[in-house]
């Protein structure tokens, strides 16, 4: 008889051909893997796209920025012209000059006229000229225009002829009570505009257009060619009486689909089906981070270019204030006119510290002053007392001569409060990571405590033992043997409490304290826990400090902590060595190279297998771990550990294979006491 023939029905059932949805099942998977190939590529495109076009719109706003800063300049420029002119300062050869160095120094600008009240050119950059000649019908009606509304207005842009450049004025209407002296007539070019308030890296990816209300171009820039009308964007520049509107359009075109397509067939080529799938979610989330990254930068370069947080402060050469920033008056709640114009002592001095204030003040006039910041404190409208840090510099005009002193104040007061936060954080964390080494080692601690207990029940049973055969034996106790039980009973319960000691007094949280200690103790109190987890990898502890070491001015608990993590990392990275080779070396020595006072030098050696080079240069990288399991704050917070003490922690590689961690710290003058 057959084997088939024997085998019951029911294994037929067993091993029969498959159901459908056996095969169907893998089919589907493969359809959605087709449809997720598909449409990742084209989202991650349309990603790109609005990437693109949300970095274009941040760009023209920032352009659209500096040419309002610029024309502003220029507006508060010409005011301040003005404003002398009526006040009879500012006449003849000294407004030329003053107009010339203007327009030289501002390539935007053509020219700037002074028109009197009959529209005659008083005075020019550029020569005398009939009135006729410089103006134009749109710089007519603007002068006219400002004249009767008595505020400074734009002229619509326009051309003189077809193939000179588009020009725009700016009037600035002067009047003297209720006469009205003329005006000042600012010529610009709108290419000129372009050219120099546009960055040469947004030019080169953009062509830059300024248009009229009808989209007629008044001046373009294409330094790098023209815009593919994909990427684009306009603005209105806010110019009273003109209509100006900037246009950018992008050079680069629309993302391509197939580079995608491509990448995702070698994924699914080298990889497999599983791993497309999860590399393909990684990337998307890691697109989706960065776009949160991007959007966020723009938005704190925007906050930082519209804001201004330090206080500026100018004085004259008899320490008279001549300026405040708007910063300045809220900083200490005072008005503007509270402040210019006042002579030492400021409203703004502490009554304790107006020594001090009056010997800076001093070096200040006498020009001894250094470029350094000092920290002192100043006194708010409210009495409250805040500190601030201090920089003065001299304030130099156009022709080299000093003129006063320039100062920028900073409130100090949220920095002082997060410095004794950022001190309470590492110090917790610093616990933390005390707490977290132990957590590593409690199963090692558990078997090592256990054998000097069952040596010490085992010493007791048989003293026990002893004392019951010698009450039975017709001889005497034997004293001698009893002992020896007992004393090594002794010795295995100290061995268990020095362990439960040195894990105790590394894990608890106190203060930090510096006292005068040597490495040779430190190493010796923070040995038992190397030890344990040294053990288990069968690796060998070498130690050898230099005799007759200074001592250290330290925290005991934290450079502790320092030793246990560099040997904790040295001990896990021999884990691939060969036995025999497994070799940790904990070398201390002197080292006076330093010429003010020499450092202690501790080196922990390892035999393991080195540190790759893309590897060293984040090594101490916060949140940066090789480790599948690892924080990545153990080398951040030993090196934080060893510059809070003045020294400094780095690696070499070992040439005999592995990798050597150093660190060094200042040892204690022979005369010093503590």
């Amino acid at each position: 008889m057959s084997i088939a023939k024997r085998l019951p029905l029911s294994m037929f059932g067993r091993f029969g051909p498959k159901q459908p949805w056996h095969w169907l099942l893998p089919i589907l998977f493969v359809l959605l893997f087709v449809s997720t190939l598909l449409y990742l590529p084209w989202q991650a495109q349309q990603m790109e796209a609005n990437e693109r076009q949300e970095q274009l719109i941040a760009d023209t706003l920032w352009v659209e920025q500096s040419i309002r800063f610029q024309l502003g300049r220029h507006e508060d420029s010409l005011r301040l012209i003005g404003s002398e002119i009526a006040s009879g300062h500012l006449t003849g050869e000294r407004l030329r000059e003053r107009l010339a160095t203007l327009v030289r120094n501002n390539k935007e600008l053509q020219r700037i006229d002074w028109r009197d009240a009959g529209g005659a050119v008083a005075a020019s950059t550029q020569g005398a000229a009939s009135p006729r000649d410089l103006v134009s019908g749109h710089s007519g009606a603007a002068i006219e225009l400002a004249r009767a509304s008595r505020t400074p207005r734009y002229s619509q842009p326009a051309a003189a002829a077809a193939d000179t450049p588009v020009l725009m004025d700016y009037v600035v209407p002067i009047h003297l009570a209720d006469r009205y002296l003329g005006s000042l007539v600012a010529t610009y070019r709108l290419s000129g505009i372009l050219d120099e308030t546009v960055p040469w890296w947004f030019a080169q990816d953009n062509e830059i257009t300024l248009a009229d209300s009808d989209d007629r171009v008044l001046a373009r820039r294409l330094s790098g060619g023209a815009g593919r009308s994909v990427y684009t964007h306009r603005r209105a520049l806010d110019l009273p009486g003109a209509t100006v509107i900037l246009l950018t359009n992008s050079v680069k075109s629309a993302p391509k689909l197939l580079p995608n397509l491509l990448v995702g067939s070698v994924i699914v080529l080298s990889a497999g089906l599983l791993w497309s799938l999860v590399a393909l979610w990684r990337d998307i989330t890691r697109r989706l981070a960065a776009e949160g990254a991007l959007r966020q930068q723009v938005a704190f370069r925007a906050a930082m270019e519209n804001s201004l947080v330090t206080g500026l402060r100018a004085r004259d050469l008899e320490g008279r204030v001549t300026y405040v920033n708007p910063a300045f008056c809220r900083m200490l709640g005072l008005a503007t006119e509270d402040l210019v114009g006042k002579l030492p002592p400021m409203p703004y001095w502490a009554p304790e510290a107006m020594e001090d204030y009056q010997q800076r003040f001093a070096q200040v006039l006498a020009g001894t002053v250094t470029p350094q910041g000092f920290e002192t404190i100043f006194q708010r409208a409210n009495g409250e007392r805040f500190p601030v840090l201090i920089f003065e510099s001299p304030l130099v005009d156009d022709s080299g001569r000093q003129t006063g002193w320039m100062g920028s104040i900073l409130d100090i007061s949220d920095q002082k409060r997060i410095e004794d936060l950022n001190r309470q954080q590492q110090e917790k964390l610093q616990a933390s990571a005390r707490l977290a080494s132990m957590g590593e080692i409690a199963s090692t601690l558990a078997h090592e405590l256990n054998q000097p207990l069952a040596a010490i029940s085992s010493y007791t049973t048989g003293a026990l033992n002893l004392l019951d055969n010698d009450a039975r034996a017709a001889g005497g106790m034997d004293v001698a043997m009893l002992k020896q039980a007992l004393e090594k009973a002794g010795a295995q319960a100290q061995r268990a409490g020095q362990i439960i000691r040195s894990v105790h007094a590394f894990a608890k949280k106190r203060e930090p304290t510096r006292e005068a200690v040597t490495i040779a103790v430190l190493v010796d109190s923070v040995l038992p826990l190397i030890e344990l987890q040294a053990r288990p990898l069968f690796v060998t502890i070498q130690t050898s400090i230099a005799p007759g070491l200074p001592p250290i001015l330290a925290d005991r608990i934290l450079i502790e902590q320092v030793l246990l993590n560099l040997t904790r990392n040295a001990i896990e990275s021999m884990q691939q060595t060969p036995p025999k080779e497994r070799l940790l070396k904990i070398v201390a020595a002197l080292d006076k190279s330093v010429q003010t006072q020499p450092n202690v030098v501790v080196s922990i050696i390892d035999c393991g297998h080195g540190i790759a080079p893309e590897v060293a240069a984040r090594l101490f990288s916060p949140f940066f771990s090789t480790k599948a399991q690892g924080m990545g704050m153990g080398l951040n917070i030993c090196r934080t550990a060893i510059e809070f003490h003045g020294g400094m922690l780095t690696h070499a590689y070992n040439p005999q294979g592995g990798t050597i961690f150093q660190f060094s710290l200042p040892a204690l003058p022979a005369s010093a006491t503590y």
